[in-house]
């Protein structure tokens, strides 16, 4: 090998002639990882055929829950929020939106300046209103939300009502109805009427643990705070004296106070300390 190069180089030299000894394997001028290879692009994702009729079907009818069955109860929802603006239109709107009627909602601030409560009645069924509440629960203003449902607690509501004094008859003679068709008078002076209707009223206040807090000529102003069925049975009773207007708080609950650590089993008769009504008792209206 290196005779033979010896004799190139000296038969090149005697020529005149310098020439370059090129390596009988060429180099490529352009470098390997700088090369431009085409390459036949494949789908990341196959492309799958569409279903059948009969496949939709079946998938529809194999992801589609079970109904629930449940029966409807009433639950109590106690939300802790922070006492900021729009708090409360947003939670309305989730229980709106999963299609919940709101019974009464009430809402006010706490001991803590930053808290305020929030007492929701709603009625559906269980698994329904957990999910609700999960989802309130999971808003940022939100910072509890306890199902009252199945705990021993206290109810409370305010009902503020206006009632007439005057009685039917005597209305009807006021405003100059003389048909035959309405109720006649009773044969006694109005202001007498009126008084009979005023302390029959009073007596039915009394029985209910109401009080009587403005009296007019023409009506009475009572408040009553208690469970909401017995608010519904107290404007059911005053429904024939004439109710002018009526004004209800919605209703607000607490959980009693467990004695030893254990809740104390209290019938839901025994809840109010104030005896039932005797209608026999009530003088005639």
């Amino acid at each position: 090998m290196l005779s033979t190069l010896s004799k190139r180089l000296s038969s090149s030299l005697s020529n005149g002639v310098l020439r370059a000894v090129v390596p009988a394997c060429s180099i490529s001028s352009t470098p390997k990882n700088l090369s431009v290879r085409r390459r036949r692009k494949i789908p990341l994702v196959e492309v799958q055929a569409p279903p059948t009729a009969q496949e939709a079907v079946n998938n529809i009818l194999y992801n589609t829950p079970i109904p629930s069955n449940e029966p409807v109860k009433r639950h109590v929802l106690n939300c802790l929020v922070t006492n900021e603006p729009g708090v409360l239109s947003r939670v309305s709107g989730i229980l709106a939106g999963r299609g919940f009627n709101i019974d009464s909602l009430v809402v006010a601030k706490t001991e803590v300046p930053d808290l305020s409560r929030m007492t929701i009645v709603i009625k559906g069924q269980s698994d329904s209103i957990e999910q609700c509440r999960r989802q309130v629960e999971d808003l940022v203003p939100v910072w509890a939300v306890l199902d009252y449902t199945n705990t021993k607690v206290i109810e409370r509501e305010l009902l503020l009502i206006k009632v007439s004094t005057i009685p039917p008859h005597v209305s009807n003679d006021l405003l100059g109805d003389s048909d035959d068709n309405k109720e006649k008078s009773s044969g006694i002076s109005p202001l007498l009427d009126s008084s009979l209707q005023r302390n029959a009223l009073t007596a039915l206040s009394n029985q209910f643990g109401a009080k009587i807090i403005d009296i007019s000529n023409e009506s009475l102003l009572i408040q009553l705070s208690a469970k909401s069925e017995r608010i519904d049975s107290f404007i059911k009773l005053l429904r024939p004296y004439g109710i002018i207007e009526a004004s209800r708080s919605g209703m607000m609950a607490m959980p009693r106070t467990p004695v030893d650590g254990i809740y104390e089993e209290v019938e839901e008769d025994d809840e109010d300390d104030e005896p039932a009504m005797d209608v026999s008792a009530l003088p005639p209206s």
